[in-house]
């Protein structure tokens, strides 16, 4: 461990926003339990579904909030942004041990890991060499209540613990970071399940409208919320020309999966512990494609510059 103390220490960020219940939820449960110090380093506002972005050309504010039990900033920027500032020591005096990005507001498995902000957060600080876990509750409209957080935070404390413990005996492995996803019904799971990443994904469209405040509004867990009422169609001819050509999403089918893999777990009640890399390699059969391609490539190249 980096710290003199005997308790570790845990940085807490996310992409809702440093107000959102999952985070705040999060906190309280890691605080309760009086084993960990406890960082907080977080968006100022919520920044879902922004990935790996970061702020580059410009400075980023932070500026200290009110957590009881836990240092916290709120900071102009995206989760990778707070993520890398917190580890930094220009904000935190120590390295934390461990990182928790969440708790999001809604599953993040299959390709929509590649749109996280909340996986993002505990990606930049793999990047950075700290063990890290991105934690998010499969929230559904008129099931799931602000409690349920809570219940997911002390659904996690055996793995928050278990992973500490391999850190402290230098066991923990380098070369990843984990996913970590909670039913529905976070109540009455089914356990822990060590899944891979899917192909899953929410298809969504576009549709062309004649005002900003038209259409369908996307929820922070990446669905549409059909079930609120459209705003009214009007025109705000001061802020978009007429030359510009609007649209929104919108839904256009359910989400799409592949067997025995995160999000097909996560439906059958599992929470889903999935080990995540940096790399992105393409499939077998389409690296042998490219393997037998290139090289044809390269004959047609040499022959036309003759």
């Amino acid at each position: 461990m980096e710290n003199c103390s005997d308790k570790p220490t845990i940085m807490v960020t996310n992409d809702d926003g440093i107000d959102a219940p999952g985070l705040r939820a999060l906190v309280r449960v890691l605080v309760s339990t009086d084993r960990y110090h406890v960082l907080v380093c977080a968006p100022d506002t919520e920044k879902s579904a922004v990935s790996h972005s970061i702020t580059w050309r410009h400075p980023i504010a932070a500026k200290a909030a009110d957590i009881d039990g836990a240092i916290a900033f709120a900071v102009a920027g995206t989760p990778a942004d707070c993520a890398s500032l917190g580890l930094s020591q220009a904000l935190f005096p120590s390295i934390p041990d461990l990182v928790i990005s969440g708790i999001n507001m809604g599953s993040n498995c299959g390709y929509h890991i590649v749109y996280s902000g909340t996986v993002a957060g505990a990606r930049e600080a793999f990047f950075n060499g700290v063990p890290s876990v991105s934690i998010s509750y499969d929230w559904v409209g008129g099931k799931s209540t602000i409690h349920d957080y809570t219940l997911a935070a002390e659904a996690c404390l055996p793995l928050i613990n278990a992973i500490l413990a391999e850190i402290r005996n230098q066991t923990y492995p380098k070369r990843g970071f984990l996913n970590i996803d909670l039913p529905t019904d976070v109540a009455n799971h089914k356990g822990y399940k060590l899944t891979k990443q899917g192909k899953s994904i929410f298809k969504m469209g576009w549709r062309q409208v004649s005002s900003e405040t038209q259409g369908v509004r996307m929820s922070s867990t990446m669905t549409m919320e059909t079930d609120q009422p459209e705003a009214k169609t009007e025109t705000d001819s001061s802020t978009i020309s007429q030359e510009h050509l609007l649209f929104t999403r919108e839904a256009r089918g359910a989400h799409i999966a592949d067997p025995d893999t995160d999000w097909q777990y996560l439906r059958e009640g599992y929470i889903t512990v999935t080990p995540l890399g940096a790399l992105s390699d393409a499939e077998m059969d389409c690296q042998v494609f490219f393997k037998d391609w290139l090289p044809s490539v390269n004959e047609r190249a040499s022959s036309s510059a003759l």
